[in-house]
């Protein structure tokens, strides 16, 4: 049975270095917005000895993750890891002062979506031997001027810890993951002038995280 890898948000930083990690193992299903992008990912996928899906379409639109899902089911039957690293970062902005379009977006990337694919996805990870889900904390809730991002991404986690929690012994296994600082456009919007140089590689810190779902 060929062993499938789902990753939503992998056009870039986590997700695409996570995408190249698993091509040796996993047919991997690269779901991001930018078409190019995920070309790139494929490139260096077929690179490294493996095969790709690319999936370019919006993790907030419902219908199209449904017919994603719909497709996965019809032709592979399962999903084995779903490593949900898509996210919208909001720009830092007093809490006074949120433009309304930003926080809009910010709750429907990071909170919504996530709420509506994990109802799309849990059978598919429950039809695999071990399926397994992966979330990646970014615990910036509470500090001063991000109140887009800290918000919609503590409620993503939140949702995840509930999922976890009520699937403890029924499956699918639910990992919540806190990567290192890595040298992203997302954290490049929230820190600009940073020495990148000191960041960890997205690549090293795949293979790190990786790991630890052994």
């Amino acid at each position: 049975m060929t062993r499938t890898a789902l990753i939503t948000g992998a056009s870039r930083g986590l997700g695409a270095a996570l995408a190249v990690a698993l091509a040796p193992t996993h047919h991997v299903i690269a779901v991001a917005r930018t078409t190019g992008a995920l070309e790139e990912i494929d490139d260096l996928i077929q690179a490294a000895g493996g095969q790709a899906t690319l999936a370019p379409m919006d993790v907030t639109d419902p219908n199209a993750m449904a017919h994603l899902c719909r497709g996965i089911h019809d032709r592979w039957g399962h999903v084995d890891l779903w490593m949900h690293t898509a996210v919208h970062a909001g720009p830092l902005t007093p809490a006074a002062h949120l433009d309304a379009k930003d926080w809009s977006r910010s709750i429907a990337v990071n909170a919504t979506a996530t709420s509506v694919l994990i109802g799309m996805v849990e059978p598919l990870l429950n039809a695999a031997p071990g399926g397994r889900a992966v979330f990646f904390d970014d615990p910036r809730a509470g500090e001063k001027f991000f109140g887009h991002y800290g918000a919609s991404k503590a409620a993503q986690i939140a949702l995840a810890r509930s999922w976890q929690a009520e699937t403890r012994r029924t499956g699918p296994k639910v990992d919540i993951l806190e990567p290192a600082p890595m040298p992203t456009a997302t954290r490049a919007r929230f820190f600009p002038g940073e020495d990148r140089a000191a960041l960890t590689a997205p690549a090293a810190e795949a293979a790190r995280l990786l790991a630890l779902l052994d």
